[in-house]
């Protein structure tokens, strides 16, 4: 389900006309995430450590309200829940475009996850079947430790769905840190909400 949001009495009202303009209206940056305690829990109990953080990224995407915002046909709207299209690799070497539903429940997460990448794995091609607004597009790079990374994006096509990569994880003094990538739509969102989202995401890997 979806809400409009009335720009007219929206606070960032003159942000949103501003960069909507923008040939790239997309900005993004690179953090280094502590995964120690999520990693040592996953190993701990036999989780798939993709999945859990995958999902906790998914679970703080969907705290945040304007990472729930989308512009479609030059309007805002709020979708009550965003869902996860991350990248899912196969033997070959090639990938497709996953949907995955999300769950404030891990266990249920985890089961509509094993069943989509079920689908992709036994596939072929990007299976990318329609265009949904309401998805984080997420990726896993785990064979390298970036320090920003740039996205391939079709500038005629309506876009305004996050994109957050992840990268290699690495043991610094100790810890486990992975760089995360979120690029975001600036006419939807600030610097202010990826901070919001990257203090949301650290506090669950935390826990």
């Amino acid at each position: 389900m979806k809400s409009e949001l009335d720009v007219s009495t929206w606070k960032r009202k003159e942000h949103f006309e501003f960069f909507s303009n923008f040939e790239e209206p997309f900005f993004g940056l690179t953090v280094d995430l502590d995964c120690t305690t999520a990693y040592n829990k996953c190993k701990k109990e036999g989780i798939s450590f993709f999945l859990f953080y995958l999902h906790l990224a998914s679970k703080a995407v969907n705290s945040i309200e304007n990472f729930r915002y989308r512009i479609v046909e030059g309007k805002v709207f709020i979708y009550d829940q965003i869902n996860a299209s991350a990248t899912i690799s196969r033997p070959d070497n090639t990938f497709g475009f996953s949907h995955i539903i999300h769950d404030e429940d891990f266990k249920v997460f985890l089961e509509n996850a094993g069943k989509e990448m079920k689908r992709i794995q036994s596939g072929s091609g990007l299976m990318l079947e329609e265009v949904r607004q309401n998805e984080v597009h997420y990726s896993a790079l785990p064979w390298v430790k970036f320090t920003s990374l740039s996205h391939s994006r079709s500038f005629s096509a309506e876009d305004s769905c996050p994109k957050i990569s992840f990268g290699k994880l690495s043991l610094v003094d100790g810890k486990r840190m992975m760089p995360v990538s979120i690029h975001v739509h600036h006419a939807l969102m600030d610097g202010y909400h990826v901070g919001l989202f990257v203090e949301k995401f650290q506090e669950l890997l935390n826990s």
